[in-house]
């Protein structure tokens, strides 16, 4: 099967399971205060519905449009904008008339829900799978940092020590840290043997973003080839999958680091020796503007798998949940830069987010991430996001005066039309990337 119909069905199944717990978070409250709830749909029934069925006051269906799904509740403004129901008189089982503390759960539901999910997924995927762990001691020719972090102290061969004084499991993740988390500090012992403590700028997140460098700091790779882009410069020259590069431009290479992409720069050709089966054989490259040569380098690393048991499996997975949050939002701010908004993408990028052959690890470790990012963006104070109702309640809770209906009407309809707005811009960023990338 397509690797790309592949992800489309793990993105329907997720955001259909995702959907449909959401609203049940509205749903569940709603009907513990006695507020009727007159529709629960998955996607969205614009003008008919694939299937639908009323049990009690509730009509259950699945809609054809699949851009989410809803509850429809008694007696509130919402993206149905049924008006000819709010001026009629308010009804008991309307949700105007429950008190404001009522309405506020009913509103925070969802949102609670896609939280308590994802920190439950990655607890129930380190219970079934584990992880995997990657300590200094494991990466035994140390990093390679960019040329941004050379800047703060970083050299060749440097082995991650502690961040902020606390060892990590994995040890790459320090790139992580470095882009999300702001530390302070960062020690390293040096090829010589030598311990130093860098201290890390506050805007060095910042300053890995405007350079498009996410991974300043990577193992030291070897001189072996492990794989090779096709039509790319070290495969036009005949460059093979397991040769060993041992010199290049007169300059012995002992490791990928010692070839270096600005020395291939401006020049028409390049001669590379290599060592295929014991015999050293040398071989013309021709550079593309970019310097690029299109093949990647083995790494002397190799992760090791834990089991965890249950204990441990909720404590590091709500650990997890919880930094997985913290570092989406930390990470929104750059949306709204020229460059951040040109990288938001629609359901083409959240499609991408899932593997390209059917792993159920893979599915729920997306799905969860999939689940907070929900949590967060439907709780941000936009009119037709629940944390647009959210802050119209707080707002009451706190003056004691309750917004006019004519205006939560006329806020519904801008925050419904922003949000087609934002959709169709993340879609089209899909759109572009894939015609022009």
């Amino acid at each position: 099967m397509d690797p790309v119909v592949i992800k489309g069905i793990q993105l329907l199944l997720s955001l259909s399971i995702l959907v449909v717990l959401h609203e049940l978070g509205h749903f569940i409250p709603a009907k513990l205060f006695k507020t009727r709830v007159e529709k629960f749909y998955l996607f969205f029934d614009v003008n008919f519905s694939l299937f639908k069925k009323k049990i009690g006051d509730t009509e259950y269906g699945i809609g054809w449009l699949p851009l989410g799904g809803y509850v429809k509740i008694s007696g509130m403004i919402d993206e149905s904008m049924d008006t000819e129901q709010m001026k009629q008189p308010p009804q008991p089982w309307e949700f105007r008339s429950k008190p404001a503390w009522q309405r506020l759960i009913i509103m925070l539901g969802g949102v609670t829900v896609n939280i308590i999910l994802g920190f439950l997924i990655y607890m129930m995927i380190l219970f079934v799978w584990g992880k995997e762990i990657l300590p200094t001691q494991d990466v035994p020719d140390g990093i390679s940092p960019s040329p941004i972090a050379q800047t703060i102290g970083f050299r060749d061969g440097d082995k991650i020590l502690n961040v902020d004084g606390k060892a990590l499991d994995y040890v790459l993740d320090v790139n992580r840290h470095l882009f999300l988390r702001s530390p302070n500090t960062i020690e390293v012992m040096h090829t010589d043997g030598q311990r130093e403590t860098l201290n890390i700028p506050e805007d060095f997140g910042s300053i890995m973003f405007e350079n498009g460098d996410m991974f300043p700091l990577m193992p030291i790779g070897s001189n072996v080839i492990d794989s090779i882009i096709p039509g790319k410069p070290a495969d036009l020259a005949g460059m093979r999958v397991g040769d060993q590069i041992i010199a290049y431009h007169n300059t012995k290479v002992l490791y990928r680091e010692d070839i270096k992409s600005e020395e291939l720069a401006n020049k028409d050709s390049v001669s590379f020796v290599v060592l295929r089966a014991n015999k050293e054989k040398v071989l013309t490259v021709i550079p593309t503007e970019e310097s690029s040569l299109g093949l990647y380098f083995k790494t002397n690393v190799a992760t090791t798998h834990v089991d965890l048991g249950l204990g441990q499996s909720i404590i590091e997975g709500f650990d997890f949940g919880y930094w997985t949050l913290h570092d989406y939002v930390v990470q929104f701010k750059y949306i709204f830069t020229k460059k951040g908004a040109t990288q938001v993408g629609g359901f083409g990028a959240i499609g991408n987010l899932f593997p390209a052959q059917w792993d159920w690890r893979g599915f729920w470790s997306s799905t969860a991430l999939i689940s907070i990012i929900l949590a967060f963006m439907n709780v941000l104070p936009i009119p037709a996001l629940d944390g647009g109702h959210v802050m119209f309640l707080l707002y009451e809770m706190i003056s004691g005066r309750k917004p006019n209906d004519k205006f939560m009407e006329y806020a519904q309809m801008f925050g419904f039309f922003l949000l087609i707005a934002l959709v169709l811009f993340a879609n089209g960023n899909d759109v572009y990337r894939w015609l022009f990338t």
